[in-house]
């Protein structure tokens, strides 16, 4: 093929996949024409790119997003990818959000709306908390880029297959061994807030009865096999609708 019928065939494949992804898009539910817009235009940048899918996430993704709500983006990338391959994106993208209308048109709706991208290549280690470490987002970074994620775009089956990984839960023995952990991070969190409390010692008393809710909420979270997607905010929605617990 000639240099120039490369290039036409490059530049059919780009139109036919901005179609597609626009179809894609056009069937959810965004809160504004603007989050829609430059959802298609996160998309549109993407072709072109070393990139495996382009997911919608958090709130937008579960159809309970704002005016005022951010477009949150998730990037799926190679896990074989080098530092400099992924800064070359980081770089590409912050070039280009500062020149697209469609994004100040967005962040013209609030002080908070914006798009919020993030680059991740799939793999999740869990590690084990020190005296006190807890909370961590291993369950939720797997919650909001797999389990409660919609794909905007995809190049082969990547993440079909990080999908399968990690759907509908991780292991049973991990599982278990985690459950242990953060219950037992939680009771000490617990036993913390009355030792300070009888020191005077009011305000970390209450960091430190933070971090057990937050610990509690992790720990009902992994007892019942369910992915989260925070433990400081979407409370009601996660313990209502996702656990089934609104008396709790």
């Amino acid at each position: 093929m000639s240099i120039v019928g490369s290039i036409f065939f490059v530049a059919v494949c780009t139109m036919v996949l901005k179609d597609l992804s626009r179809s894609m898009t056009a069937k959810l539910e965004f809160p504004t024409p603007m989050h829609r817009r430059a959802a298609e235009a996160v998309v549109d940048f993407c072709l072109v790119l070393p990139v495996q899918a382009v997911l919608l996430v958090n709130s937008c993704a579960r159809g309970t997003a704002t005016a005022e709500s951010d477009l949150d983006i998730a990037l799926l990338i190679d896990p074989e990818m080098s530092t400099g391959e992924r800064r070359l994106i980081e770089q590409a993208w912050r070039e280009r959000y500062g020149n697209g209308s469609i994004f100040r048109e967005l962040e013209g709706l609030s002080p908070f709306a914006g798009v919020h991208l993030d680059i991740f290549d799939g793999r999740w280690v869990p590690e084990p908390w020190d005296d006190g470490g807890g909370p961590d987002a291993f369950e939720i970074e797997i919650g909001n880029r797999v389990a409660h994620s919609v794909p905007l775009w995809e190049r082969g089956n990547v993440f079909e297959e990080l999908c399968g990984r990690w759907l509908p839960y991780y292991g049973e023995a991990p599982r278990v061994e985690r459950l242990r952990m953060v219950s037992a991070a939680c009771r000490l969190n617990i036993e913390r807030v009355h030792a300070a409390v009888k020191r005077d010692l009011n305000f970390y008393g209450f960091d430190r009865l933070y971090h057990a809710l937050q610990e509690f909420l992790q720990a009902l979270f992994i007892s019942r096999g369910i992915y989260p997607v925070a433990y400081n905010k979407w409370i009601r929605e996660q313990l209502e609708v996702w656990l089934g617990l609104p008396a709790l």
